[in-house]
């Protein structure tokens, strides 16, 4: 994809304070941080501005504070893992507004760098307030977005800020989400095979729609697949179904038949009488789940069937875990279905969230062609949407969008 949106690499970034809008939204364990993924997927756009003297302002959301100050959602325990990443000192600032961040601002000297406390501290951030917007590109001279995972978002620091900076550029890490996903998108080869799993239907429904008409097969695991069999009348024992999307899931049914596309659900599961780790479980006969029983993987039937649709495969999107992976020994579909991609030798992307939460978790990433750190904004962009982040992005060659 012909990416067309202004990159830190044009950037005269040497002594300029730039505004960084990264996306630290890591999961937090006992004050410390559980997964430094994402730091790590911002190191490139970070050492880049660094190694050019720019003076960084880096700043993020962490978690869902609802507009007020949450102790356990401050972003302070990130600074000492991203001091280690960068091997440089990041400093902390006690806001993201205020004299207080505009004095550490001052304070910046060239090749160094300042985190800013959680945005979402501020209902601002949220509403995309102007005032607020203006703030925030008042600590810098320019503005990078970096953050692909909230760039669904029409947020103050994803779009309200860029009306107020004289370039808004995107950082390597966006410009590489939108390169890999765009392939997707716009110039995939085929054989196409989209696998879909995960908990729910709800989220992946636009995602569906526009996926049929372009992929060649759709193979449905993890819990959305027993809301697709309740629409097909079988029995599914005592495992998830969203009731209220089940006419949805049959007129998606309906659709991928008439399209030709092949919609591949589970033949067989793994059940258990519930969730709960040494829950006594076995594999079915068929794809029925008996009275009862909780689906909680993809069966081995399943799993050949699925190794069959993907190995003729030239390109491969992956959404959604097929099983209850954090509790063994649910995680063998995922890790058949990671294996099966492993040896199509595809093009082959991975959508973030539980996705990528997932095949890290299996120390399975080097399976794939690209791993996405972004959820929602992944599944949107292949659904069709533009994202608000990427539209406010200056044009490559010119301030106009």
């Amino acid at each position: 994809m012909n990416f067309r949106k202004l990159s830190v690499r044009d950037l005269d970034a040497v002594g300029k304070r730039v505004f960084v809008r990264v996306d630290f939204n890591v999961p937090l364990r006992s004050g410390s941080v559980a997964d430094d993924t994402r730091l790590r997927a911002s190191l490139p756009t970070l050492q880049h501005l660094l190694g050019r003297r720019a003076r960084v302002i880096a700043a993020s959301h962490l978690g869902r504070p609802k507009g007020k100050r949450v102790p356990e959602m401050s972003l302070g325990p990130v600074v000492g893992p991203l001091s280690a990443l960068l091997d440089r000192s990041v400093r902390m600032a006690p806001d993201c507004v205020g004299p207080e961040v505009e004095a550490h601002v001052r304070d910046l000297a060239e090749g160094q760098m300042l985190l800013l406390e959680n945005l979402r501290f501020h209902p601002e951030e949220e509403a995309n307030d102007a005032g607020f917007s203006a703030r925030l590109a008042a600590l810098a001279d320019l503005y990078v977005n970096d953050a692909f995972g909230s760039a669904h978002r029409a947020h103050a620091s994803v779009v309200g800020i860029t009306e107020h900076v004289a370039s808004s550029a995107a950082g390597l890490l966006l410009q590489r989400e939108i390169e890999m996903l765009g392939r997707l998108r716009e110039s995939h080869e085929s054989p196409y095979v989209a696998v879909l799993g995960g908990a729910k239907v709800t989220d992946k429904m636009d995602l569906m729609h526009n996926l049929i008409g372009k992929v060649d097969a759709i193979l449905i695991g993890g819990a959305m697949a027993y809301t697709f069999m309740k629409a097909q009348g079988m029995p599914v024992g005592a495992s998830r179904v969203e009731g209220d999307r089940v006419e949805h899931a049959r007129r998606i049914l309906e659709r991928a038949q008439e399209a030709g596309v092949g919609l591949h659900l589970p033949v067989d599961h793994v059940v258990a009488p519930s969730p709960e780790p040494g829950a006594p479980g076995h594999a079915t006969r068929d794809a029925k789940i008996e009275k009862g029983m909780v689906g909680l993987d993809i069966g081995p039937k399943t799993r050949e069937l699925f190794r069959g649709a993907i190995a003729p495969a030239r390109t491969v999107f992956w959404n959604g875990p097929l099983g209850l992976f954090e509790v063994a020994p649910y995680d063998e579909g995922t890790r058949a279905v990671a294996d099966a991609i492993d040896r199509s030798r595809t093009f082959s992307v991975v959508g973030g969230g539980d996705s990528a939460a997932a095949i890290n978790a299996l120390d399975l990433a080097d399976h794939f062609t690209h791993v996405s750190t972004g959820g929602g904004a992944s599944l949107e962009f292949l659904a069709g949407v533009d994202l608000p982040g990427v539209l406010a992005l200056s044009r490559a060659g010119g301030a106009a969008r």
